[in-house]
């Protein structure tokens, strides 16, 4: 059993907290918090089965953290991810910390750009399904000083009780590309004051879209 007792917290939601493995640094345990119902369950149940299914289809671990099953913990069933770090070895931050801060945003404005059309291909080319796409749920890698990538890492899977779009390609797009839409315009409505989200995703002016 894993011992989490000392273990450095890198992230929490709200069913969920996610540790640095005590006795690997590319590592992370995620727990369930104590159950109030049975959802949270269900979703970790159902992120396990569709990380299981891209696993089958053989998707690059690039803008999603590897999975590596499930561990006993002090904490309850633990599930085993990789821990995003930057270049310099320090964990990744949420996308979240650098649209909330215009000398951060102003520092990496281009890698950004760049790091959400990169993730929309990603995404669309690997018919890769989330829940709802969430900036606290992406951490922004720093790959470099002005390179970098955006990693989802909560909130995958499909809930349609019959996913087909699992299986159907074209209906897989249209279901991301519409979260997509949806992403953009929570970014628009939460971050009114930033520049890059309000020039790239705004629907006045000159936006295009990558897809």
């Amino acid at each position: 059993m894993l011992d989490l007792e000392s273990a450095p917290v890198v992230g929490k939601g709200l069913h969920r907290v996610c540790y640095g493995h005590p006795q690997d640094e590319r590592l992370c345990v995620k727990v369930l918090l104590p159950l109030q119902s049975k959802t949270p369950l269900i979703e970790a149940e159902r992120e396990v089965k569709y990380y299981r299914f891209l696993e089958k289809r053989n998707v690059p671990w690039t803008m999603l953290p590897a999975f590596y099953g499930e561990i006993a913990t002090n904490r309850g069933p633990g599930y085993l991810f990789d821990l995003v770090r930057d270049d310099d070895g320090c964990v990744s931050q949420p996308l979240t910390y650098y649209l909330s801060s215009p000398r951060e945003t102003a520092a990496h404005g281009e890698a950004l750009s760049r790091a959400f059309d990169a993730l929309q291909t990603y995404l669309l080319q690997w018919k890769i399904i989330t829940m709802t796409i969430k900036a606290k749920n992406i951490l922004y890698q720093r790959l470099g000083k002005s390179e970098g990538r955006l990693v989802i890492v909560d909130n995958i899977g499909n809930s349609d009780l019959i996913p087909i779009c699992n299986y159907v390609d074209f209906m897989a797009e249209r279901k991301i590309r519409r979260k997509w839409r949806r992403f953009e315009a929570m970014l628009v409505k939460e971050y009114p004051q930033n520049d890059l989200v309000q020039r790239k995703f705004g629907r006045s002016g000159d936006r295009k879209s990558v897809v």
